[in-house]
């Protein structure tokens, strides 16, 4: 009985190693899967600076195309404001020479009428009715904004006088006008013809 007791001691010497095996093996198996959960811990943060990153950069771009996009619509802004307003002066410019070659046509009959009034009439009615015609064309020419260039006994400019003659005249000072042959007319302040003078020396 001695003997078998000495006998199976070495088998239980034996299995305690493998006893010891099989309560370490848990431990053994679970660090790669610790390792395992580090490593996809890890990676997850990495995959989230790079969305990050990501998303930073789409957005910088996308702001950069925002910004040249709103660069381009206040450069189209600005060139269709531009044209806006030199259409504006060149329909301004046409009109205004329109005017002044029509008022220019008008006033050879303004002369015309006002040689008439001057000139002796038997007849009172037809003179009446010159001098109402001659009446009208001068207040369309004042809503025409058509006014008469000052002339007479005014120093000569020669931006609205036109001297054809000098004269010796006491009754006015040098550099005067004392004669006018023709009057002249403004456009607002443009000249449409200059009264044509003499000059006093």
């Amino acid at each position: 009985m001695a003997d078998e007791k000495e006998t199976k001691k070495p088998e239980t010497e034996a299995q305690q190693p493998e006893d010891a095996k099989t309560e370490n093996a848990p431990e053994e198996a679970a660090a790669p899967e610790a390792k395992a959960g580090e490593t996809k811990a890890a990676d997850g943060k990495d995959d989230k600076k790079k969305k990050k990153k990501d998303l930073k950069d789409a957005l910088a771009q996308k702001e950069a195309e925002l910004a040249e996009q709103k660069d381009q619509h206040l450069r189209l802004m600005a060139e269709y404001q531009n044209y806006r307003n030199r259409t504006t002066e060149e329909k301004k410019k046409i009109y205004g020479d329109a005017k002044v070659d029509c008022v220019k046509e008008l006033l050879n009959v303004m002369d015309t009428f006002e040689r008439a009034l001057e000139a002796p009439c038997a007849d009172e009615n037809y003179k009446k009715g010159v001098k109402l015609t001659f009446t009208q064309i001068q207040k369309a020419f004042e809503k025409l904004g058509v006014t008469e260039v000052a002339a007479l006994g005014e120093t000569f400019d020669p931006n609205l006088h036109n001297a054809i003659k000098q004269v010796d005249d006491s009754d006015y000072e040098s550099d005067k006008v004392c004669e006018v042959f023709q009057k002249g007319y403004l456009l607002g302040d443009r000249l449409i013809r200059p009264a044509m003078v003499a000059v006093s020396v």
